[in-house]
């Protein structure tokens, strides 16, 4: 007979930053997966899942959801999980500096100690300040070709003034949703926003319960923000903050 193997709590953290992640909510779900899928390999247990919208250049500790990862952590004794190196932090400074305060694992190599994850961050640092100059670079030619003339380079920078109007918007857009009886907007996560498309599709494919809903978005994958299962009540809080009902 064999003998059940304890499985190891973790806390999760996911982060994404302002912007393109945000706005798709896709960041958040690969990340989720890419966690449970680790988990389940390496006989994790999640015991909560803490989840962001801020930029990775902030320091762990002073990210309000990261505090409470790390806090959480601390009192259990057990590790913090992510889903790469890089939604921890680019920053070696900061990651060594974590490091001495907490453990830390990655989903993508779980395996790895804090020697090797201290190693992966410096890489990480590098290729952000690489890809962070060439961007800088590009831009700037860009814009000299635009200023001696270049039709194509005009309109290059024309449209890019107004995607990143239209990223500012469909970002506040995103953490909106409207009321249909006009009273105030209810804000709502990327998270959830994200789960916008899932819901009314199970919703017109003839599910009218709130344990059909329940079990729809369990069997697809799909979730809480915490990483649990969804039941009946949780998916009544969902309803209510994406303001669908089920079909008559």
């Amino acid at each position: 007979m064999s003998i059940p193997q304890i499985k190891q709590k973790v806390v999760a953290y996911v982060r994404v930053s302002t912007g393109k992640q945000e706005a798709s909510g896709l960041g958040i779900e690969a990340q989720l997966e890419y966690i449970h899928t680790a988990a389940k390999a390496q006989h994790w247990e999640v015991v909560a899942v803490f989840q962001e919208t801020v930029s990775g250049t902030k320091a762990p500790e002073q990210r309000p959801e990261m505090a409470k990862a790390i806090a959480m952590a601390l009192s259990m004794n057990i590790p913090i999980v992510a889903a790469k190196i890089d939604r921890i932090s680019r920053d070696v400074e900061h990651m060594a500096s974590l490091m001495k305060r907490v453990q830390l694992k990655v989903a993508t190599m779980p395996q790895a100690d804090n020697f090797q994850l201290h190693l992966f961050a410096a890489l990480a640092e590098q290729e952000r300040a690489f890809i962070s100059q060439r961007t800088k670079d590009a831009l700037k030619a860009l814009q000299e070709r635009a200023d001696n003339g270049c039709v194509e380079s005009i309109a290059k920078v024309q449209r890019r003034a107004h995607n990143l109007v239209g990223a500012r918007q469909a970002k506040a857009d995103m953490s909106k949703a409207i009321i249909p009886d006009g009273s105030a907007p209810k804000k709502i996560s990327p998270h959830v926003a994200a789960l916008m498309p899932h819901v009314k599709g199970f919703l017109f494919d003839g599910v009218k319960t709130l344990q059909g809903l329940a079990d729809a978005l369990n069997n697809a994958g799909h979730f809480t923000s915490r990483g649990g299962s969804w039941h009946p009540t949780s998916v009544a809080r969902l309803m209510d903050s994406l303001s669908v009902s089920f079909m008559k």
